[in-house]
Order: structure tokens, then C-alpha cells, then sequence
């Protein structure tokens, strides 16, 4: 019954920046823990960050850390993650969910980066 929705994918240049929301339909963000997961062409889904539910606890992937910023807005039921140099390797159709992941995937919103 929870659906999460994902947005504000597109196509950057390599060096570029994007931020993505994931809005879910009910309260859930208070009490759970969220990430960012993504999904690379024939790659297995990854935990890019993850947030707790009260926003002091961030982790990253190794290989985005530094570059994206997670964060969160309980009272907004959104979730966040802010893109900044952006690579080619980037390119991916992110996700939202609980960490570990408890809801249904959304569609997801393709990131795309490229010259």
C-alpha cells in the first residue's frame, strides 16, 4: 500500500550535479531507516546511502562517497540525494526504499551521464 516515487533523474554531463526526491505515499519516513539504492545495465542492484530515521546517520557507498549527500525530510515524507560530480559509472536508474528494503521498488528515475 506504501508507494514510493522517485524523481528528478535526467541526462548531465560528466562533472554535472542532480538532485533526487523520493516522496512515499504514507508516513514511513519518520521511523524507518531509508536509502538510495541504483541499478546499473546488467549490474545487480546497489545501497548507495543510507539515512536514519532521525537524519544524524548517514553511510556511503565507497564509490559515491564524497560526491552525493543523502538527507531527509520526515515531515515531508521525501527523501533526498544531492549528485555532484557526476561520472559516467553514475549512470543508473535510482531507487528509494527502507534500508534493507521493506516496500515495494518504484519505477525509479534514470540517471544518465554522459558527453
Amino acid at each position: 500500500q506504501v508507494q514510493l516515487v522517485e524523481s528528478g533523474g535526467g541526462l548531465v554531463l560528466p562533472g554535472g550535479s542532480l538532485r533526487l526526491s523520493c516522496a512515499a505515499s504514507g508516513n514511513i519516513f519518520s521511523f524507518n531507516v531509508m536509502g538510495w539504492y541504483r541499478q546499473a545495465p546488467g549490474k545487480q542492484r546497489e545501497l548507495v546511502a543510507d539515512i536514519s530515521s532521525g537524519g544524524t546517520i548517514t553511510n556511503y557507498a565507497d564509490s559515491v562517497k564524497g560526491r552525493f549527500t543523502i538527507s531527509r525530510d520526515n515531515a515531508k515524507n521525501t527523501l533526498y540525494l544531492q549528485m555532484n560530480s557526476l561520472k559516467p559509472e553514475d549512470t543508473a536508474v535510482y531507487y528509494c526504499n527502507a534500508q534493507p528494503p521493506y516496500y515495494n521498488w518504484g519505477q525509479g528515475t534514470q540517471v544518465t551521464v554522459s558527453s
